[in-house]
């Protein structure tokens, strides 16, 4: 087994020329024919989830969000982001990562997954991207709705379970009955005019500024449930999907939690 055999596959659910102008998904360190001993997917390739891989026998580290991000000027190790690329290199571990281009896809992407952990029906892109390949399955972010109607502490209380989150910011409660819900994994403030437009009575995402929380303009309930939260059930996405094309490789979801928020 090849790099090459792992990210061709990936990139055919999830087209690199699908990812924002301003990402950097694709194969960071490593060559595309290096044999693979084994492969670890994360959320984060943080230098915890390199050693996990270490000592899993895992020279591949697929995660969600690209550790390289921003442009690198020097890698003497000073932050956490030039450590872990030297464990790599120095490891022979090859970091991929597969970031908007997911967020971008509704067959096995990040929103849908949100989705279907909730339950929605009828879902459907939020935002479809008008010049893709695939029309109506292309966009950031998903709507949907239950099949019973909520108030908004029951459909809060419900988000909290299906999520498994501690703490969700939200905004003023409306005394509304939740039936349509539209989600996005990870910074979606963005997305909030087209939940509006759609008719959304919930919108559920992370990273809200608190200025951003008034633009919901008493129309729609914004759920913050944190960046981490929102994405972390990419991990088994991702390991449900390749498993079913090479059952017979070794790949390993990480024990390692790189949320870097806390709550007390």
């Amino acid at each position: 087994m090849k790099v090459h055999d792992i990210t061709g596959f990936l990139e055919n659910l999830a087209p690199l020329h699908y990812q924002e102008s301003y990402d950097n998904a694709g194969l960071l360190t490593g060559q595309f024919d290096m044999d693979i001993t084994g492969a670890m997917i994360s959320l984060d390739a943080t230098e915890a989830v390199i050693d996990e891989a270490i000592k899993r026998k895992c020279n591949l580290v697929i995660s969600h969000h690209p550790i390289i991000f921003k442009g690198l000027r020097k890698i003497n190790g000073k932050n956490y982001i030039e450590r872990a690329i030297i464990k790599a290199i120095k490891n022979d571990i090859a970091l991929y990562a597969i970031h908007t281009n997911l967020d971008n896809v509704y067959d096995n992407g990040v929103s849908t997954e949100i989705c279907d952990r909730l339950g929605l029906k009828n879902t459907r892109v939020l935002v479809p991207k008008l010049d893709a390949d695939q029309e109506g399955k292309v966009g950031l972010g998903s709507i949907g709705d239950f099949d019973f109607v909520m108030n908004d502490t029951e459909c809060l209380a419900f988000i909290k379970d299906r999520m498994e989150v501690k703490v969700i910011r939200h905004t003023a409660l409306l005394e509304s009955r939740i039936k349509t819900v539209a989600v996005c994994g990870g910074s979606g403030a963005s997305l909030l005019p087209a939940a509006i437009a759609q008719g959304a009575d919930m919108y559920i995402s992370a990273d809200f500024k608190y200025h951003e929380f008034f633009d919901a303009n008493n129309e729609i309930i914004i759920a913050d449930i944190g960046h981490f939260e929102s994405e972390q059930f990419t991990i088994k996405l991702l390991h449900k999907i390749l498993s079913k094309k090479f059952s017979n490789f070794a790949l390993f979801c990480t024990s390692v939690n790189t949320n870097p928020v806390n709550y007390f």
